[in-house]
């Protein structure tokens, strides 16, 4: 090789010393300097390493594509291409002194490579020298057409792929992976955008697997023993084909082809398989399970007949043909239409020198013999806005010099073959529908429009896998279990395995046996014992490595999930508001405290008043409601209380009546039931000691809080509900708890303690429930377990932790530590506040009203009966009656209504019929004796 080496060099100087005229020269095959009239001949160059897998496939495919050109006269008419081809073998150095004597053959443009690493070298030399580079290989993404103008990719970015395989990621729920890739330019650029790609789908690369060029065996054997050693099962393989294969023989080999293990790779593998019609039985059974990409290349009749064509082609090495083979056949067609526009818009060739090379003549190897292809910015404008259809499908560059409609077959290998179990597209994502279909749909890659058919995955198995393991390396899950000095029922130290117990330990254990794997795990107390430990500073230890997860009362709060992920909560909380309580102290007077003395000095007087309406509208007809004037004072008394205990023995029998009556009974029954309820409550339940009765008196007062040492409700005071620091009190023991409370604000202590339900539900049972919660529970959380961002086993305790709390399990295990005989957390309270008058003057007012109302109307009716009742002749007074006797009759007239009053219905009714009849007889013999009389 070495040798090969330096006789190419020597050529090199030797052609560039013959060539070199201080002139422009002119083509040797028809490239004419300042010609107008169409070239005979024009050159065209290859470059790429001829024996490898894409090679082989490339070669027959170039050679093909410009037979097809030169027997075509509808293009190109008159001109031949000449195709100068050279051999990159796979090497830099070796590729860029073989670009370099292309350029002195004056070709217009070349095509190739197929390697990145060799690409990224060669276009500086035709950036330099104008000379478009037609890649139809090249697939790493930072050959961008800002970097290296004269670069145009004819195949698909490797951009896009990277961007499928975290489309697959997301959609079998995977959230890391282990790349493996070969370490050069083409591997780490390609590696580097699965990283971005992952990233937005919230997944990662959790280790990189890179390897040297041609690696021996041995050094593959020990790469893929350390990844076998880490957590994640999903491992992304991007290498170059001619290598590819031996990869997956050592993992074979290492027993890393079975269940449980999830193996992706780039197009790489497909070139391999599509590369020969029959495969290897050995090959194949190396790859059971391995998904693998490969170029979408739409079905069609131009691709069937090069498909039948490549059968009888000459010079081929395989017996069949790979995507790269349709790239470089279009790449040819697409330099030769863009060539014939070039011409038909009267542009000729011309090569220069280029002045920054005349100036290393002094240099051995004479570079002033490459000359610049004065049209080639031209060229290169038109081959940039070609569109036509290949057989590689639509052929059309994006703004950033990327075929247009990028897509990938997703391939399922399995027994002697593979089978297509969907595409992606950058149009519309993963789908079992084909690219060219939902081109013609509106764009939709939504997560739930993501659909593959089933894959057998290595192990010939159907059931997706996890994705990941626990490392095999011998480390157990670290886990921060915090070390509590009050409440530890929860958690808290124990002398025997594994060293901690509680009622989180309990359910955590509990969860993880429901898992379908062992989880190895070592518990860690977090704190000195001596305090609680600050909860926030161990979900922050969780998040930065130091621990692997946090078991115990941890709370979960936005900013906590902010760094790590949280299970499912096992254990509902929320802040509540302990506050001290007094027991009421019974009196001889306690019946008198439900009412206000106001309440009883109004409810009194409407007693008697109602009372009196009764015997008012009832009085002239009920003769329950007559008597001596004793008697009938009686009746109103006994009937106006007796309505108390609706035990009155009185009967109404007017319409007035009973409406007044109907309405009182009803404010009777609304008083008699408050002050039942009120006299109860202060006989038997408790009385609040202060005058905080939730959160938002809490907050108005200037009283010291009281919070739990280590708790969050500290910062969430502060900064959520802005209480000053100041008020805050750290309480460390259920000791400080009890004083605080009991000293009170003035003695020192706190008016009330904020603590999280479950701490204060054991609080209360303590200490037989001498305290009590007041208000409702002002914020809504739980706990849960603290796992490091993305871990699977987060999700997967979830689902267990749900499992126990649908059978019941997870109750049996709160019975276990938490179950309590004593009082509820809400314990009933009153405040020392009589019913007042304000709540119950819209009842009395209703009553007045209607009393006053049927007072009216019985008057009313009473002035109408006694105007009847009166006789004529004493409503027409004498017209000379003197003064002193008129003063004397309006005295008995007086007297006279007083007595109608009080006089029986039945009989007044009586009297006025009588009086009625005697009048119409008057009135009928008046009219007798009046027609009878002479006129």
């Amino acid at each position: 090789m070495e040798g090969h080496v330096v006789v190419r060099i020597l050529s090199l100087l030797l052609s560039s010393l013959c060539t070199w005229v201080p002139m422009v020269v002119m083509g040797r095959t028809g490239n004419i300097t300042a010609s107008n009239s169409r070239p005979g001949v024009v050159n065209v160059g290859s470059l790429f390493t001829m024996n490898s897998v894409i090679g082989r496939s490339v070669k027959p495919a170039i050679v093909a594509a410009i037979d097809d050109v030169n027997s075509d006269s509808t293009v190109l008419p008159g001109t031949k291409l000449n195709l100068i081809s050279h051999d990159t073998n796979c090497s830099g150095f070796l590729g860029t002194i073989e670009a370099l004597e292309l350029m002195e053959k004056e070709v217009i443009a070349a095509l190739g490579p197929q390697s990145s690493g060799i690409a990224h070298v060669i276009s500086h030399v035709v950036n330099e020298l104008h000379v478009p580079l037609l890649s139809f290989g090249a697939t790493d993404p930072t050959l961008s057409a800002l970097q290296y103008p004269y670069f145009l990719r004819t195949t698909q970015s490797d951009y896009f792929q990277m961007y499928a395989i975290a489309d697959m990621v997301e959609y079998f729920g995977w959230r890391e992976v282990i790349a493996i890739f070969v370490d050069d330019d083409y591997g780490r650029n390609g590696i580097a955008v699965l990283g971005d790609a992952l990233a937005k789908k919230r997944a990662k690369i959790s280790y990189k697997a890179a390897f040297t060029p041609g690696a021996p065996e041995s050094e593959i054997n020990d790469m893929l023993v350390g990844v076998n050693l880490m957590e994640s099962r999903v491992y992304v393989v991007h290498v170059n084909p001619d290598s590819g294969l031996s990869i997956f023989s050592i993992a074979k080999y290492l027993r890393m082809m079975t269940t449980g293990y999830v193996w992706i790779a780039t197009d790489w593998l497909a070139s391999v398989l599509d590369s020969s019609e029959s495969i290897d039985p050995d090959k194949m059974d190396l790859l059971q399970g391995v998904l693998a990409l490969r170029h979408h290349t739409p079905d069609s009749n131009s691709k069937r007949s090069f498909t039948t064509r490549w059968k009888n082609l000459k010079n081929k090495e395989t017996n069949g043909f790979n995507s790269y083979a349709l790239y470089a056949y279009d790449t040819v067609w697409l330099l030769a239409r863009a060539f014939d526009v070039f011409l038909k818009e009267g542009g000729h060739i011309s090569f220069s020198y280029d002045p920054k090379l005349l100036t290393t003549n002094g240099s051995s190897l004479q570079l002033s013999g490459l000359r610049v292809f004065n049209q080639g910015a031209r060229l290169l404008q038109i081959l940039g806005g070609m569109n036509f259809t290949g057989l590689s499908g639509q052929i059309q560059f994006d703004q950033d010099r990327n075929l247009v409609h990028p897509a990938f077959d997703i391939l399922n290998i399995g027994g002697t073959g593979f089978r297509r179990i969907g595409y992606w597209s950058n149009y519309s994502g993963l789908s079992v529908t084909s690219p060219e279909i939902l081109y013609t749909k509106p764009p939709n890659d939504s997560t739930i429009n993501q659909h593959l058919y089933s894959v057998i995955w290595p192990g010939e198995t159907t059931v997706q896998p996890r994705g990941w393991v626990f490392p095999n390396n011998g480390k157990p899950l670290r886990i921060a279990v915090p070390y509590r000095v009050t409440y530890k029922q929860f958690v808290t130290k124990d002398k025997n395995p594994p060293g901690v117990k509680g009622y989180c330990i309990d359910v955590f254990e509990a969860a993880v046996n429901l898992l379908p794997y062992p989880v190895p795990r070592a518990y860690m107390l977090y704190g000195d014992g001596l305090r609680n430990p600050s909860f926030s500073n161990l979900v922050m230890d969780v998040a930065q490595n130091k621990y692997d997860a946090g078991v115990g009362d941890i709370t979960i709060v936005t900013n906590r999930t902010r760094i790590v992920d949280f299970t499912q909560p096992y254990m509902e909380s929320g802040l509540v508001i302990v506050t001290p309580v007094k027991k009421g102290k019974s009196t001889a007077w306690a019946f008198l405290k439900p009412f206000s003395f106001q309440m009883w000095c109004v409810t009194a007087t409407f007693f008697l008043f109602v009372g009196a309406v009764v015997w008012i509208l009832e009085h002239r007809m009920n003769h329950e409601f007559r008597g001596t004037p004793r008697q009938q004072l009686i009746t109103i008394f006994w009937f106006s209380f007796s309505t108390m205990f609706f035990a009155h023995r009185e009967n109404t029998v007017s319409t007035l009546g009973r409406l007044v009556l109907i309405l009182w009974l009803f404010v009777v029954l609304i008083i008699n039931s408050s002050y039942t309820a009120s006299l109860t409550s202060i006989l038997t339940v408790q009385q609040l000691s202060t005058r905080i009765l939730g959160i938002d008196s809490l907050i108005a007062s200037a009283d010291p809080i009281g919070v739990q040492d280590g708790s969050f409700a500290y910062n969430y005071l502060i900064e959520e509900l802005n209480v000053a620091q100041s008020r805050l009190k750290i309480l460390k023991t259920q000791e400080e708890y009890v004083n605080a409370l009991h000293l009170g604000p003035k003695g020192g202590g706190v008016a009330a303690i904020v603590d999280e339900l479950p701490y204060v539900e054991l609080f209360l049972s303590n200490t037989n429930c001498e305290f009590t919660t007041v208000g409702q529970e002002f914020t809504k959380s739980g706990w849960g377990f603290a796992f490091q961002r993305d871990s699977p086993l987060a999700v997967d305790l979830s689902t267990a932790i749900l499992t126990l709390s649908e059978n019941g399990d997870l109750q049996k295990i709160h019975e276990k530590w938490l179950a309590r005989s004593g009082c509820n957390s809400q314990s009933s309270v009153v405040n020392d506040n009589q019913l007042s008058l304000a709540s119950f003057w819209g009842l009395f007012l209703i009553c007045g009203v209607a009393c006053s109302i049927a007072l009216t109307i019985f008057f009313c009716r009473v002035f109408l009966q006694y105007r009847r009742y009166i006789p004529e002749d004493e409503e027409v007074a004498e017209p000379e009656e003197p003064e002193s006797s008129r003063t004397t009759r309006r005295s008995l007239r007086a007297t006279s209504f007083k007595d109608f009053v009080d006089k029986k219905e039945a009989e007044v009714k009586d009297k006025l019929k009588r009086k009625s009849t005697s009048d119409s007889k008057k009135q009928a013999s008046q009219a007798s004796d009046g027609h009878l009389s002479p006129p």
